[in-house]
């Protein structure tokens, strides 16, 4: 079933990229209608839209998938339940198709329930205690924007239809628009877990590393980031716009602080995918959907090769994650660590390679545009940031000496799992160029001067510096003091983000429950209540009891009682 899934997906991934780049050269759109059931005049229909972004988009969604799929034959070869893995990815994967292709808030809202409910079964799929308050926390973080999405339904009842996009140009300035945008913009970041619902992005990494290599790279979290691109004509130059890019330039910043505290390999990669989200959020926010849209395709192929790489080596590693346990895996697998090293750099942004053409125009056309200084820090300090994590998780993993128990067989042994992390670094190094030449043909006049423009360069190297600093010995008395201990553990927790979203929402309603249980169910409902009841029905039948015991006493009490009142009467 592997293979011919894999099979299947790459067939369909190759034809929707031709298809996409054709509608790109040419320029035209499809917009097709399916009439699913007409009863009594009334006519349900699905619409699909199929235009070059949808085409992109899905080909390259179908590309990871199937390599994903590939790399899993061997990933999850012990697991007895193989084949219900890779129906569940398939289903996320047509989720997401759907999502991908409708133009009409509907049928986005199948594909985006569909989305969270495979992932739920995902993420809970190794069946522990952590797997479930995880998978949990994800599935109630999504059904907030899957609650926004069905109120901008409701909203969208007052133009006759929920296809949204005949309304957008037209019937932006309206009240209604506004609101349906705002809500669109809650589904969103509740989706791609922007402050501040972005504690469940790290807890999903309980699901295994195939998975997070396809949900964190082209379908869950870019989910909400894609149907922004689509409501961008809705949202442009509002209020909205400016909260979202201060929030999003947040989020980037929070992610890449926190990744450089964290020694769990997965979460230090799934941080940075928040951290890339915050960029793809914040340069939307700022009006330029086409480079958002650059970013979150060349970001989709480095980081599914990351994972996957991360995965091979957690898998030699015998599932350990603890990035201080590894060393010199540069020796034991060349190859893994070659395409590791490439996904990092395209992730650093290093010339020439994927992430260097979307992160390098996002950067100067912010320092083109017209932000405030704050804005303008958080995007170079959180792209500094980025290289330093990435410097220290090398420093930790690739070099030094080996940590873990002599007994590990490390090797490049896993030729099913290299063969798909191949392709993507195949794609990883020619992927950004590509997109480049085929979204901006004609290229974008970005005139700096000779200090910006070599801002980006330089916070690259001084990030890589810091992170070689940060994680060598001479730095380990700094570690060890009480003040950077309290700072690496409110960056490291996230800003105290998954405390708030867990214990915090459910420690006071706890506490009102079990107070009112005890003062309430236990005491004042149970004093009036109940026990009231029971003692005073057992009071009144003791003396119906006393009462029907002594009967004969009380009818000759009685007989004289009258008898003595007849007499007194009768005197007088």
């Amino acid at each position: 079933m592997c293979f011919l899934s894999f099979i299947s997906l790459l067939f369909c991934s190759i034809v929707c990229f031709f298809f996409g780049l054709n509608m790109l050269l040419y320029n035209y759109s499809f917009f097709i209608e399916w009439e699913v059931v007409n009863l009594n005049s009334t006519g349900i229909f699905m619409t699909f839209l199929w235009d070059w972004m949808s085409l992109l988009f899905m080909s390259f969604v179908l590309l990871i998938s199937s390599m994903v799929i590939y790399y899993s034959k061997e990933y999850m070869s012990e697991d007895y339940n193989i084949n219900r893995f890779i129906m569940l990815v398939l289903m996320f994967v047509l989720s997401m198709m759907l999502l991908i292709i409708s133009p009409n808030l509907i049928s986005i809202l199948l594909g985006w329930d569909g989305l969270g409910l495979v992932s739920y079964c995902l993420v809970i799929y190794f069946q522990n205690v952590k797997s479930f308050s995880a998978g949990m926390l994800t599935a109630l973080s999504n059904r907030i924007g899957d609650v926004a999405l069905l109120l901008a339904i409701a909203w969208m009842l007052n133009y006759g239809s929920w296809n949204y996009i005949f309304y957008l140009e037209m019937m932006k300035t309206d009240l209604e628009m506004m609101v349906i945008g705002s809500l669109v913009v809650l589904a969103a970041m509740t989706k791609s877990a922007q402050i501040p619902f972005s504690s469940w992005l790290p807890a999903a990494m309980a699901a295994p590393t195939p998975v997070s290599a396809l949900v964190h790279s082209s379908t869950l979290v870019t989910a909400g980031v894609y149907l922004l691109i689509r409501f961008n004509i809705l949202i442009e130059g509002t209020f909205i716009t400016f909260v979202l890019l201060l929030l999003a330039c947040l989020t980037m910043f929070m992610s890449g602080l926190g990744a450089n505290f964290e020694f769990d390999l997965k979460k230090i990669i799934a941080l940075s995918t928040l951290s890339q989200l915050g960029l793809m959020m914040s340069i939307l926010s700022m009006g330029f959907p086409k480079l958002a849209f650059f970013h979150l395709l060349t970001h989709a192929l480095f980081k599914a090769l990351l994972f996957m790489s991360a995965g091979a080596i957690i898998h030699n590693m015998s599932n350990s994650q603890d990035i201080r346990f590894m060393g010199s895996l540069v020796v034991h697998m060349p190859l893994t660590v070659t395409c590791m090293s490439v996904a990092n750099l395209a992730l650093c942004g290093m010339p020439f390679l994927a992430g260097f053409y979307s992160k390098d125009m996002i950067l100067e056309m912010v320092s083109m545009s017209y932000v405030n200084f704050f804005v303008f820090f958080l995007f170079f300090f959180s792209t500094g940031l980025t290289v330093m994590y990435s410097f220290r998780l090398v420093y930790y993993s690739l070099t030094g000496t080996l940590n873990c128990s002599s007994m590990h067989y490390l090797s490049d042994e896993g030729w099913v799992m290299l063969r798909g992390m191949m392709v993507l670094m195949f794609m990883s190094v020619l992927g950004g160029s590509m997109l480049n030449w085929l979204i901006f043909p004609s290229p974008s006049v970005i005139v700096l001067p000779m200090n910006l423009k070599m801002l980006t360069l330089f916070v690259c190297i001084l990030g890589g510096l810091m992170g070689y600093l940060i994680s060598n010995v001479s730095f380990y008395f700094v570690n060890k003091s009480l003040n950077m201990y309290l700072i690496s553990y409110f960056s490291g927790s996230m800003w105290f983000m998954p405390y708030i979203s867990t214990y915090g929402i459910i420690n006071y309603p706890l506490n009102i429950g079990k107070l009112s249980y005890k003062g309430m169910d236990q005491g004042w409902s149970e004093y009036l209540g109940g026990q009231m009841i029971y003692y005073l029905l057992m009071n009144y039948s003791k003396f119906y009891q006393s009462f029907q015991n002594n009967n004969l006493k009380f009818y000759l009490m009685t007989f004289i009682l009258w008898f003595v009142i007849f007499l007194i009467w009768g005197m007088i």
